[in-house]
């Protein structure tokens, strides 16, 4: 046999004819690099019943994820759905407001004074408060948000609005939002049965104009649209000197900084001046870091990679006893230790691809099928599945490199 003494998988033999290296595809069928995934996969499916039970717990562990990570940004998605449809520039809320549904009161007055910036075209007060809904098909009563502020000044862009904002202008009328949950009854389909569709909001008859999108949160589960007036006639314990937030609409190419800066010296310290993007990131964080809900949802994506991990090593620490004789004799064949590693490390990734992708696809029904159930929105986008896919194979992978320590004991003298 022309073949050179101790020659291994990763040292090609040499003709001694030629002088020249045998081709490693050649000899093996697949490239050099992937011949550790190629035993890999061969010891992982010669025991198909231990291949099934890591594959399913790799699967439950994406599916915990992905479903956690879901609701956490429904939530906050959910949450901030009333500040992401404004359309100003700068916002004065009181420094004492941790979060929009029980905004602390700011002095109406702020407004006007903050037209003495000649960049500011619009100080627009937007009011909140929450009263029972009776539902017009059964009359069950269920508390909703209400919403009121000048519908014509166009700081908030609610979808429909612009629509019904001439209809909002006469007394005692509102706006539906329709994605509110179905207690509050199916006003969509009402209005298009009766010509007049009259409601009782706190005790106090109102006419639905018609129905805007907006959306059901944590903090309200349903909204209507009114006029700053309609919205004191029927909550009159709401002073009109005092509003949720007030929103500033500046004047195009205005300097938002400069104009924030301003502002800043011109207005006491009982208002903070804050941008659009961090009137969201203000009632997203107090979701995340004031309520238990976020660190619940963060808790419960931690505890399914805990248990995928332990899966895993499990599965990976049993295959490893089973095969100690073989790896053994591998060695003292002249495979190095360090591909016995890569075999290893190789079948925790082959592990978690093979979980990932059912995951995934389940994930998805279940996405499409609670978020209908639940009234949020749940979607399942690409930056969420590459970065759950990366906490997966990370999980695997510690639990290979766990596994590993148990290698050691493949001693090439036992098997002799």
């Amino acid at each position: 046999m022309n073949m050179l003494a101790g020659e291994t998988p990763e040292r090609p033999r040499i003709s001694f004819a030629s002088g020249v290296p045998l081709p490693l595809k050649a000899r093996f069928g697949v490239p050099r690099p992937l011949l550790p995934f190629r035993l890999a996969w061969r010891q992982l499916h010669a025991e198909r019943a231990r291949l099934l039970t890591a594959i399913a717990g790799v699967m439950f562990a994406s599916v915990l994820v992905l479903m956690q990570l879901g609701f956490r940004s429904a939530l906050f998605d959910s949450a901030t759905a009333l500040p992401q449809v404004m359309r100003s520039e700068l916002f004065l809320i009181n420094p004492l407001t941790t979060a929009l549904f029980r905004a602390e009161p700011i002095p109406r007055i702020r407004a006007f004074q903050s037209l003495a910036v000649p960049e500011v075209t619009q100080a627009v007060p937007i009011y909140l408060a929450q009263a029972p809904w009776r539902n017009p098909a059964t009359g069950t009563h269920r508390v909703i948000q209400l919403i009121g502020f000048d519908v014509q000044a166009g700081a908030i862009a609610i979808p429909g609005l612009a629509a019904l904002a001439t209809a909002l202008t006469r007394s005692d009328t509102v706006a539906f939002d329709s994605r509110s949950r179905p207690e509050f009854g199916d006003i969509s389909k009402l209005l298009r049965e009766r010509t007049v569709l009259k409601a009782q909001l706190d005790g106090r008859e109102v006419e639905v104009v018609g129905t805007v999108q907006l959306g059901a949160s944590f903090a309200a589960d349903g909204n209507v649209v009114m006029t700053e007036t309609n919205f004191r006639r029927l909550v009159p314990d709401t002073k009109a000197s005092d509003a949720a937030l007030i929103a500033l609409r500046l004047a195009p190419g205005a300097d938002v900084a400069l104009v924030r800066d301003r502002l800043s010296k011109l207005l006491p310290p009982d208002v903070q001046i804050v941008t659009h993007g961090e009137l969201v990131e203000w009632e997203r964080r107090f979701w995340d870091q004031q309520t238990p809900i976020g660190i619940i949802f963060a808790f419960g994506s931690l505890m399914g990679l805990i248990v995928g991990l332990v899966i895993v090593y499990q599965i990976l620490f049993t295959d490893v006893c089973s095969h100690m004789r073989g790896y053994a004799t591998l060695k003292a064949l002249g495979f190095s230790h360090r591909y016995l590693q890569l075999v290893i490390l190789g079948e925790a990734s082959i592990l978690a691809c093979l979980g990932f992708l059912p995951g995934l696809l389940f994930s998805a029904v279940l996405y499409r099928f609670v978020g209908r159930a639940a009234y949020l929105s749940l979607e399942l986008t690409s930056d969420r599945s590459v970065a759950v896919f990366a906490m997966i194979l990370s999980m695997c992978m510690v639990a290979g490199l766990l596994a590993l320590r148990k290698l050691r004991e493949a001693d090439p003298a036992s098997v002799f």
